[in-house]
């Protein structure tokens, strides 16, 4: 019976696998211990890298809204627990697996062949994920763009709105008294004859804020549903283009680039979300925010249910970004001898702190939204793209100086989005490196900008109406 003959790259490799190779590239330098493939200039590079692809809008838009649902401070106890217990140790696995052996997420599968196909698994949601999360910063971009504008162009009802935008809830019918008896009656009818809603009885207008009807209607100009793919929105794709031009200008000489640009990408997110914290906790109705994120309002009869132990450990995996190929292929480009083991447990620790700290930043500004459209803080708050182009906006235009706040803001989108691209653009070039080694020593800028053009053309499909 004969054997299978697998690729070079599928193959349980000998001992020689996992040897530092003498052969130099472009990608090295003198003082790198593995000539062949290249290591990170010093150890703060490959952490601010690890921290970057870590810690993403994910920490910013979803982690603060599942705190709030699911019992505020309580969800703490068991989103701690899932990061000992199941997060800290994946990530460790991964990290030590790939300094070990100096191999991407395909390759190092030689240690286990039958675990081969977790690897390509690896890679194949990596470049979904590279595909869809450049779109997301594509949209940032956009917003970015049209905050410098003196007015926000969400601020108000404007051309592009239909008769259900309104910035306050309108009043659809209510209870009235008329000459000593008790009517309900149209809000028109109530106003026409100076007649006063008696408190409690009035019903409400479904209506949408400008923030809504503007993401819905200019920026993705949604059609009705998916069977109506329509035109490319044309802004959106330019948007889209520059995105990836940034991430092929940061990863043109691989980790020995990237490695600078995440001091900028990788820090200067915490600086704007200290600036919006302390504005938002100098307003008025911040601490209501507050109080329903992390305060009084928790709920510790919350982790009797068991959907609020799955939302803790779903948001550590997605947090952390373990599994998806980026921590060993970011990892095998460390020298041999690296603590992985104190690297992987500062990051993980920077990466829950600063989705706590992220939460604090949110829901002061969304509290304020509450106190100023006279709603309670359940109504505003929101998660994902609802959050972070619809709720959050329309919170910024209420705040003097609103184009500064949406700017920072955006801003900070676009530089958490960034730094966690370039971590899963590095994955699919790294996996390559590993198959084709001497295609890449010699052809590393042009396949470099080969895949960012390929995700490009295919991420096309995803800024149509």
């Amino acid at each position: 019976m004969g054997m299978l003959n697998l690729p070079g790259f599928l193959s349980c490799g000998k001992k020689k696998d996992f040897s530092l190779s003498n052969e130099k590239d472009a990608h090295g330098s003198d003082s790198d211990e593995n000539l062949e493939r290249g290591n990170w200039s010093n150890k703060a590079d490959y952490l601010l890298s690890m921290v970057g692809y870590a810690v993403g809008l994910g920490n910013v838009w979803r982690f603060p809204y599942l705190t709030y649902q699911n019992g505020g401070g309580a969800f703490l106890i068991p989103y701690t627990l899932m990061l000992a217990l199941a997060g800290l140790p994946v990530f460790f696995m991964e990290c030590s697996l790939g300094q070990f052996a100096s191999l991407g997420p395909i390759s190092i599968w030689r240690i286990l062949p039958l675990f081969q196909g977790v690897g390509i698994t690896m890679v194949i949601i990596s470049t979904f994920v590279a595909i869809y999360y450049n779109v997301i910063i594509a949209y940032a971009l956009y917003y970015l763009f049209a905050s410098f504008q003196k007015v926000l162009p969400w601020s108000d009802c404007f051309s592009w709105a239909d008769e259900f935008c309104s910035k306050t809830r309108l009043v659809s019918d209510c209870n009235a008294t008329l000459d000593g008896e008790i009517i309900h009656a149209n809000y028109s009818f109530i106003t026409s004859n100076n007649l006063t809603c008696i408190n409690g009885t009035m019903n409400y207008k479904p209506v949408q804020f400008p923030s809504e009807q503007y993401w819905n209607k200019v920026a993705l100009q949604r059609s009705s549903g998916l069977d109506e793919t329509g035109n490319i929105v044309w802004y959106l794709a330019l948007c889209l283009l520059l995105s990836w031009m940034i991430v092929g200008a940061a990863l043109f000489k691989g980790i020995k680039s990237s490695g600078k640009v995440v001091y900028f990408t990788a820090l200067f997110p915490y600086v704007i979300l200290l600036i919006l914290l302390v504005r938002g906790a100098t307003l008025e109705g911040a601490l209501d925010g507050i109080e329903y994120y992390i305060g009084r309002q928790s709920n510790i009869t919350k982790l009797m249910e068991a959907e609020v132990w799955k939302d803790a450990a779903t948001q550590i995996f997605y947090s952390l970004s373990v599994a998806w190929g980026g921590l060993v292929a970011l990892s095998s480009y460390n020298k041999f001898h690296n603590n992985c083991y104190s690297d992987a447990i500062l990051v993980c620790v920077t990466n829950c702190a600063t989705s706590i700290f992220a939460g604090f930043a949110i829901f002061s500004i969304l509290g304020h939204m509450a106190f100023v459209s006279e709603r309670p803080v359940s109504e505003v708050v929101d998660s994902g793209f609802d959050l972070a182009f619809v709720a959050y906006p329309e919170a910024l235009s209420k705040l003097p100086v609103s184009p500064l706040w949406s700017f920072l803001f955006f801003f900070m989108l676009l530089l958490l989005g960034l730094d966690s691209q370039f971590a899963t653009v590095e994955t699919l070039t790294t996996t390559i490196q590993d198959i084709y080694p001497k295609v890449m020593k010699k052809l590393r800028i042009p396949v470099t900008l080969a895949v960012c053009i390929l995700l490009f053309l295919l991420g096309l499909t995803c800024v149509t109406q």
